[in-house]
């Protein structure tokens, strides 16, 4: 039996606690927060043994097996290398640090004390992500990848939230290098990072302020991306996030020489993109049912699962926390590579400095290459 500790119980911890209960082997055997009533309420709700507002206290008294960090960013280096120190491993919320320094720092730490860290990258282990990953993997797309598309929104259409947002300069999302885009992108980025063969690729950003934004007076929260990514090996990807393109897309598509594959997060939705046409006018006609045959499928699956009480929306979360757990019981690879985690946070180094210098318009991206 793990016995598990979450570090940090705002919002995601709620997240976390549900699916640390949804495995049997594990027990969620304390919960710490230097608020009290934060720490206090989340083990009223779970129901958890115990609750600290003491880390070193929790630490010492809970002895955990596994401990998620839940706190912001800023926070993660120093409390991931207190909780390793224990002889816990550590499941670290993204972003998983400020900056790939910090990941590397981390993860070096993790390795001298023979403990095993990963991120919630969660969005990688999606129903409809993993079913693309062993299509990639069986030759479906062929090999290596040409072109990827990553797109992760968030929508920031509400002006009351918006305007208490900007209202606050003291919030901690506004404290990141990059801001609001620093503590959402990482889903996106990540699925390109996990096809990217380069430690170094190539990265060109434009980031400017929305003309929403601006409109409630703010100028300096970029919260429009729009990034290339690409490596010599001749693998492109573009990202795009927005807060105010709508639809609001969760999406990802993968273009190999033979196939493609494009999935949807949000309706949980795969779909094949053959290389070859019919011929003549049969591509006009047929295809497009052969594409409507898919979604119909995809359609039929999800109300299956929904009826076997299988359709749940935090799988993502589940199926990453149980192979987490399964390579620190059974000694088995960690579910996210730890070059693919420092990768990530390259990239996203790369994109907030070239944004961070000019806010509102395009900057000239220093030492990056189309």
């Amino acid at each position: 039996m793990l016995k598990v500790g979450i570090v940090g119980c705002g919002k995601i911890a709620d997240a976390h606690a549900e699916q640390i209960r949804r495995i049997p082997r594990c027990e969620l055997s304390g919960v710490c927060d230097r608020d009290p009533l934060m720490a206090e309420q989340l083990a009223e709700r779970f129901p958890v043994k115990a609750w600290h507002t003491d880390l070193d206290q929790f630490l010492e008294t809970v002895r955990p097996d596994v401990v998620h960090i839940t706190t912001p960013p800023q926070s993660h280096l120093p409390l991931g290398l207190k909780c390793l120190a224990a002889g816990a491993h550590i499941l670290v919320e993204k972003p998983f640090t400020i900056d790939a320094g910090e990941a590397r720092a981390l993860i070096d730490a993790a390795d001298r004390a023979g403990r095993k860290v990963t991120v919630g990258h969660d969005g990688q282990f999606s129903p409809v992500a993993r079913r693309m990953r062993e299509m990639v993997r069986r030759g479906y797309i062929g090999t290596p990848p040409v072109h990827m598309e990553s797109y992760w929104c968030y929508d920031l259409s509400d002006p009351t939230y918006a305007r208490a947002l900007l209202a606050d300069k003291h919030h901690w999302a506004r404290q990141l290098p990059g801001g609001l885009p620093h503590n959402i992108i990482n889903h996106g980025v990540s699925k390109v990072a996990e096809f990217i063969e380069s430690d170094d690729p190539d990265v060109v950003a434009y980031g400017f302020v929305s003309p929403f934004l601006r409109g409630l007076g703010s100028t300096d929260m970029v919260d429009e991306l729009r990034v290339i990514i690409a490596e010599e090996r001749g693998t492109t990807a573009y990202f795009t996030f927005s807060t105010q393109m709508r639809p609001s897309l969760h999406q990802f598509s993968i273009y190999g020489n033979r196939n493609g594959i494009t999935i949807d997060e949000d309706r949980r939705t795969l779909i094949r993109l053959p290389g070859t046409g019919f011929k003549s006018y049969a591509e006009h006609f047929l295809r497009p049912l052969t594409i409507a045959g898919q979604y119909a499928r995809n359609s039929a699956r999800n109300v299956k699962l929904f009826l076997k009480n299988e359709f749940h929306m935090d799988d993502g979360k589940y199926r990453l926390f149980r192979a987490f757990y399964d390579s620190i019981e059974h000694g088995t690879p960690v579910p996210i590579p730890y070059r693919e985690i420092v990768l990530t946070t390259h990239i996203m180094d790369r994109i907030f400095a070239q944004v961070s210098a000019a806010p509102g318009r395009a900057p000239a991206p220093s030492g990056a290459t189309a």
